[in-house]
Order: structure tokens, then C-alpha cells, then sequence
């Protein structure tokens, strides 16, 4: 009993953290007949955690907190964290956009499409780390303001969408902070595919 019991409490704090997502400038309908649109990742007005720390205060914090319990370690964590911009979460952004955004609508979103009329900014507005206990667990959160721009004017924007809160879970244990705001940031970018691909019809 006991053990069914955990099960489902454990199911229940899995699935409880649902993305919401708010409409705030226009429509994506502008992106339909093009071929391709640029991708840009904007990070600069990031905050993490409850408090909404900056993300410089967030590293020096934890630098300091992990060389506390070993000597070194908070400088290995900090190349990982800056690392994984480019090597886990666009990627894993990426990777499902063009999964389902470029499958269903046939545009290429590329961070290389330097000559496309329209580029879709990803600002990262808010991370939450979350944390993983083996036995019990709280997924990461990714927030993230995403904006349909015209390439030549940059302060022309014809699309903005917010979301809110997408979950970074996935099923087993995952101990990396990294990689479970990956999972984040690949929720989102299937969560916006989706949203195209019906906006788009």
C-alpha cells in the first residue's frame, strides 16, 4: 500500500507543473509561404531561481557553495553551466523545432539563415534548476519570451509569444541541472512547433 501510494505521489508531482502560454503581439500567420526564418537566443536579461537572481549572481553563488564542500569543483560547474547554452539547451531547441516546426510547416529555422526575412528571437526570461533526490524529484522550469522579428528592422516585431513554466522532466533519475532545463527548453520548442504548425493551415 504504502509503496502504490508513493507511486502515484511521485506520478502526481511528475505531471503537476504544466506550461502556460500567453499570445502577447499578432500572429504567427506572417511566416506562411517562407522557407526559412533565423534563430537567435537572447540570454541577457536572464534571472534564475525563487528570488529571480541574475544569472552572474546565480554563478558566483554557486561557485562558492560548491568550492565550500570540495575545492575546485565550483570552477568545473561553472564551464558546464556556460557550456550548455551551446551544447545542450539550443541544441536540444533546435533539434525539436526542426523535429516538428520545419516536418509541418517545410520552413527551415536555422541560426545560420543570416539572410531570411524574418528571425524568431528566443529570450530566455527565467530558469528554475529543480533538483533531483533519486526516490523524489521536482523538474526544472523554462521560461521564455519568443518573438517573430523583421530582419531589417529588429525593433519591428510582428509575433510575441510568452511561455511560462515548461517543465524539464523526463522519465528515470536525471542529476544534472543542465540537461533537465534541456528537457525544458525541448518542451517549449515542441510546445511552439504544435502552435505553428495549427496557426499555419
Amino acid at each position: 500500500m504504502k509503496n502504490s501510494l508513493l507511486i502515484l505521489f511521485l506520478a502526481i508531482g511528475s505531471t503537476i507543473f504544466a506550461q502556460k502560454a500567453e499570445v502577447k503581439l499578432g500572429s504567427p500567420k506572417i511566416l506562411k509561404g517562407q522557407t526559412e526564418v533565423r534563430v537567435i537566443f537572447d540570454y541577457s536579461a536572464l534571472t534564475l531561481t525563487s528570488d529571480s537572481i541574475s544569472e552572474d549572481e546565480y554563478i558566483r553563488n554557486r561557485i562558492v557553495k560548491m568550492n565550500e564542500k570540495t575545492p575546485g569543483n565550483g570552477t568545473v560547474w561553472k564551464e558546464k553551466w556556460i557550456g550548455a547554452k551551446e551544447y545542450i539547451w539550443e541544441p536540444k531547441f533546435m533539434e525539436l523545432l526542426s523535429k516538428y516546426a520545419t516536418k509541418n510547416s517545410k520552413i527551415l529555422f536555422s541560426e545560420n539563415a543570416t539572410e531570411a526575412p524574418y528571425t524568431m528571437i528566443v529570450k530566455v526570461d527565467w530558469l528554475y534548476a529543480g533538483w533531483d533526490a533519486g526516490i523524489m524529484k521536482q523538474p526544472a522550469k523554462v521560461s521564455t519570451t519568443i518573438s517573430i522579428i523583421d530582419s531589417n528592422n529588429m525593433d519591428d516585431k510582428k509575433f510575441i509569444i510568452k511561455y511560462k513554466d515548461a517543465p524539464g522532466n523526463q522519465f528515470g533519475n536525471n542529476f544534472s541541472d543542465e540537461s533537465r532545463l534541456g528537457e525544458g527548453f525541448a518542451k517549449t520548442a515542441k510546445t511552439f512547433s504544435k502552435f505553428l504548425e495549427k496557426e499555419l493551415k
